[in-house]
């Protein structure tokens, strides 16, 4: 496990209460998150894991606690784009090319022509686009546009990533190959990555630390440390290791999910929902 002795991310007493049905998502959240984690939140729908990433990103307020993102308030790690954020839907511009979806946040903060031009070059490299600069995203393979996002996202080098099911829409085949590639990028820029996932073996596969939250009102359940040697490969996934981490969290999910719908109940068997 990464020390975590200096957070990147601090969450402290964080509740939400939505006054639309005075519905409570996230109740008393205290996380910290070390520099270089990779954190996957997992719970069952509507367990608040989505709204907590939402409140890290200060894209929802928090009805009591805080969040510290490198000593800053969410709202000025926000304004001073200190994260990068990537949803289950790509959200990329169809009339802008995927180099000009690129540049984006480059030319919001000023990057001169030259150097957004080197930049996109060495991110579609990076996520083995090079080639594709010129097309535009309705060209695209689902899993390569979210390979676009994830460029966009990482393109101005954040110290903090933010991934709201990334790759909850693509099939079974396209979503193991891009988490592999996932952990190469992770591996090489070492961003702090908070990842929202409904699969348990993606989460551990994927994480330094998987945080298990409970039915609404989301609490933290339980963390797990995940020591699965690296790098990670395909052949992780037959680790025995890998099966008793999957375990492990399953069990938490199970302790925790007494109020899980027919689906979820499949997630916390391991299958994808």
């Amino acid at each position: 496990m990464i020390e975590t002795t200096t957070p990147v991310v601090s969450v402290a007493g964080v509740t939400k209460t939505f006054p639309r049905g005075n519905v409570t998502a996230l109740q008393d959240i205290n996380l910290d998150l070390g520099a270089g984690e990779f954190i996957s939140l997992i719970g069952p729908s509507g367990c608040g894991k989505s709204t907590l990433l939402r409140v890290i990103g200060d894209l929802v307020e928090p009805t009591t606690g805080a969040v510290t993102i490198n000593g800053k308030s969410a709202r000025e790690a926000r304004t001073d784009r200190d994260y990068g954020i990537v949803f289950q839907d790509a959200v990329l511009f169809d009339w802008r090319t995927v180099s000009k979806n690129i540049e984006l946040p480059l030319e919001m903060l000023g990057w001169d022509k030259a150097k957004r031009r080197a930049r996109v070059e060495e991110m579609l490299a990076l996520v083995e686009l090079t080639g594709f600069g010129d097309h535009h995203p309705w060209q695209l393979s689902g899993g390569m546009q979210q390979r676009v996002s994830i460029a966009r996202a990482l393109a101005f080098e954040p110290a903090l990533l933010l991934m709201d099911e990334p790759f909850g829409a693509l099939d079974e085949m396209t979503r193991e190959r891009l988490n592999l590639e996932l952990l190469s990028i992770w591996q090489q820029l070492r961003s702090t990555v908070v990842f929202v996932t409904h699969s348990i073996s993606e989460a551990v596969f994927l994480s330094t630390r998987v945080v298990v939250m409970s039915p609404r009102p989301g609490r933290i359940a339980g963390i797990v440390d995940i020591d699965l040697p690296g790098p990670r490969s395909v052949e992780t996934r037959e680790d025995p290791r890998f099966f008793e981490l999957v375990t492990e969290v399953r069990e938490l999910l199970r302790l925790r999910g007494e109020h899980l719908l027919p689906e979820e109940e499949a997630a916390a068997a391991g299958e994808d929902a």
